[in-house]
């Protein structure tokens, strides 16, 4: 039974049992031995209508509550990311306890801080840095990406954060892609959150944007240290692009509703009634 619920849900908890309180069907009393049942229904097309409603204004208070419009994340990247993150919770591939969220933007140039760190549960940003895409992959904008070994371009997708280990690059983070064809390679062409001392001011002012690295997200060895720390041990890293091509299972937006706001609400309050 999936209870993937976070303390920032129980604002609007009380609008999800009212939804789901149409679902009991009728109450009958049991004379023999003077106890009540509910019979209850699988959520309807309405109820699922109003899980949808309740996820947009999820996203949209956490959006909203940790101030990433002024921080410069779109708001349809953020939605995308969101549901990523709870299709892969369908999936079981990330942990209950999971609550943040990264996201890489590489539809801006590199010129700009394109990488934040959310965490859901405190609806707070914790982090909005440069970060570098791969040499192939473009100079100062990102517009190529592949999946392939030596390509030393970008991978777009949904990827799973991993083991932490000391590298070339010093500390260093492994990620997992979880799109087939478009990041599954990841592991296998060692593509990690590394700190490189060309992602930094200096570098933008000298070159007119930041040096690149053979795919990796690479951030500056100033933070380095803290991006590790928020986001290691299967945590979710969504990248971004204009990639017209790129399609992956974990966009489905009325999963993602129907089981932060609809099943799960449904089976939960189920439990509190007994049944």
């Amino acid at each position: 039974m999936r209870k993937h619920f976070f303390g920032s849900f129980c604002a609007l908890f009380t609008l999800t049992v009212c939804v789901m309180s149409l679902s009991f069907a009728s109450v009958r009393s049991d004379s023999t031995s003077n106890k009540s049942t509910a019979a209850i229904a699988k959520p309807t097309e309405t109820e699922e209508s109003s899980a949808k409603s309740l996820f947009n204004n999820y996203i949209e208070d956490i959006y909203s509550n940790a101030n990433l419009a002024s921080s410069g994340l779109d708001t349809t990247v953020f939605e995308k990311a969101i549901t990523g993150y709870y299709n892969l919770k369908i999936a079981n591939l990330l942990p209950a306890e999971s609550t943040v969220v990264t996201i890489v933007d590489f539809s801006k140039p590199s010129t700009t801080k394109r990488m934040w760190i959310v965490d859901l549960a405190k609806k707070k940003l914790l982090l909005n840095t440069w970060v570098a895409h791969g040499q192939g992959s473009g100079d100062n904008m990102a517009n190529a990406f592949s999946n392939n070994a030596e390509s030393h371009q970008s991978s777009i997708g949904f990827y799973i954060t991993n083991e932490v280990y000391d590298g070339k690059h010093g500390r260093s983070l492994r990620l997992d892609g979880m799109d087939a064809g478009f990041n599954d390679q990841a592991r296998s062409r060692d593509i990690v959150v590394h700190g490189a001392d060309y992602v930094n001011q200096n570098t933008i002012d000298q070159m007119g944007r930041l040096g690149r690295s053979f795919g990796c997200p690479a951030v500056s060895t100033a933070v380095i240290g803290q991006v590790i720390e928020d986001i290691k041990n299967k945590n979710l890293l969504f990248i971004n692009a204009n990639e017209s091509d790129y399609k992956s299972k974990y966009l489905d937006e009325d999963q993602a509703a129907k089981f932060a706001f609809g099943d799960s609400s449904y089976n939960l309050v189920k439990d509190m009634l007994g049944n």
